[in-house]
């Protein structure tokens, strides 16, 4: 829990881990640090963002007076498909996690980073929470994908398959690429809340691009502390959602037998738009920087 946000210490969280968003009490400071961060990040994202997300901002006007006001954007979201934003005071358990995807409601955080260090965070804010995955939820094909996945990360539960689907999650919701008509476009939250890794993840040489499989994507580790070393591409939401729907115990009993990848790795029957150099990497990445911050 962010130690510096009183209205989340003076609450005790509900059983399911939810609290009040309390909008009132945010900060001038606070709304001026979500308009720099917005502002800017519209500015990097312009052709290289996927069309549904600049519908989404559209559609909920998430820069209407700083940071947004769950209860209006509820108001909105809900009638376009069936989803609601609910506050929490970090991060949850899984099952907790995945039974509100599974129910249609999307968690965040109440907490905006420090405006010192807009580019650096331990852990994700409102920004990211709410700017990076909640437009998408307003495009139905994208809506039914989270849901499922909700589902089944509560199924995973009983196979001991939770790191299968979070890797999932990371390389998909959080970390994904799209192929579009206009050339490959970013979806994922992670890189649509980030300014410099919505650079990083279209144009630099350092990682790889490699086609979406999701038996070969719940077999590989991902870096959480840094840019990717791979990313995985879609050719469309609606290959997600296929990818979704099938049995998954299947994929759960041959994974044990299969060997671990590394975020780095490449394999002779990946289809790889780019092969990257590692480079940034192997220079150490960005650990060095955010310890000078």
């Amino acid at each position: 829990m962010p130690v510096n946000d009183p209205v989340i210490a003076e609450q005790t969280p509900a059983a399911d881990f939810t609290i009040e968003q309390k909008w009132d009490r945010y900060t001038g400071e606070e709304h001026a640090i979500w308009t720099t961060l917005y502002e800017r990040q519209m500015k990097v994202l312009a052709g290289r963002a996927v069309p549904e997300f600049f519908k989404g901002l559209d559609l909920l006007n998430l820069n209407e007076g700083g940071i947004p006001d769950f209860r209006r954007v509820n108001e909105k979201l809900e009638k376009l498909t069936g989803w609601t934003v609910i506050t929490v005071p970090g991060l949850i358990p899984e099952k907790e996690f995945y039974e509100h995807l599974a129910n249609r409601r999307f968690v965040s955080g109440r907490f905006i980073r420090d405006g010192e260090k807009l580019d650096y965070l331990p852990e994700p804010d409102i920004f990211h929470d709410v700017f990076g995955h909640v437009p998408l939820l307003t495009q139905p094909i994208f809506a039914d994908y989270m849901a499922a996945y909700g589902r089944g990360g509560l199924r995973s539960i009983g196979f001991d398959a939770i790191k299968h689907m979070a890797r999932l999650y990371w390389y998909t919701v959080e970390f994904g690429l799209i192929n579009t008509p206009e050339g490959r476009r970013i979806y994922g939250a992670g890189i649509v809340s980030s300014r410099a890794e919505s650079i990083f993840s279209l144009e630099a040489r350092s990682p790889n691009r490699i086609h979406f499989d999701l038996e070969r994507i719940m077999r590989t580790d991902y870096r959480y502390d840094d840019f990717q070393q791979s990313y995985f591409v879609v050719d469309s939401f609606q290959e997600l959602m296929d990818a979704t729907y099938q049995d998954f115990a299947p994929i759960y009993d041959r994974l044990p037998g299969m060997s671990e990848l590394k975020p780095s790795d490449t394999l002779a029957g990946d289809k790889i738009y780019s092969e990257g150099t590692q480079e940034y990497a192997q220079a150490g990445g960005l650990l060095a920087k955010a310890e000078a911050l």
